[in-house]
């Protein structure tokens, strides 16, 4: 009697526990193995930065502080957030379209906006 022509494919996965809810990821070490890639908090931190110059260049908001205001947030950390959309195009470039992973936390990116933008790139990937 023929076997039957069953294909039978195995996938590792794990059920593993991320920020109180039950994930489907691979194994611990095919996930070494495939690099961080970017850090999702930091393209979050970058679109909002974006979005509120934007709302600052159309006149929705006068100042900071209604933008803060609008927002919920504290005037420190709207300024210091605000300078991620002054980043050097390059940085933006790598950071965003092509996800490669800075080498810095969102804080430090902050203090590298205010930078010449030719030295930016050397601080934020080396």
């Amino acid at each position: 009697m023929p076997e039957p022509e069953t294909l039978r494919v195995h996938i590792p996965l794990e059920l593993r526990r991320r920020g109180g809810r039950p994930r489907i990821l691979p194994p611990k070490h095919v996930e070494a193995a495939m690099g961080r890639g970017q850090d999702p908090h930091l393209l979050r931190a970058i679109g909002r930065a974006w979005g509120w110059r934007q709302r600052l260049e159309r006149g929705d908001v006068a100042t900071l502080a209604d933008l803060a205001a609008d927002e919920g947030l504290s005037d420190r950390y709207v300024s210091r957030l605000l300078r991620l959309a002054w980043l050097a195009p390059e940085v933006l470039e790598r950071l965003v379209v092509h996800r490669e992973p800075s080498t810095l936390s969102i804080y430090d990116l902050c203090f590298v906006a205010s930078l010449p933008w030719d030295e930016q790139p050397g601080r934020v990937f080396d």
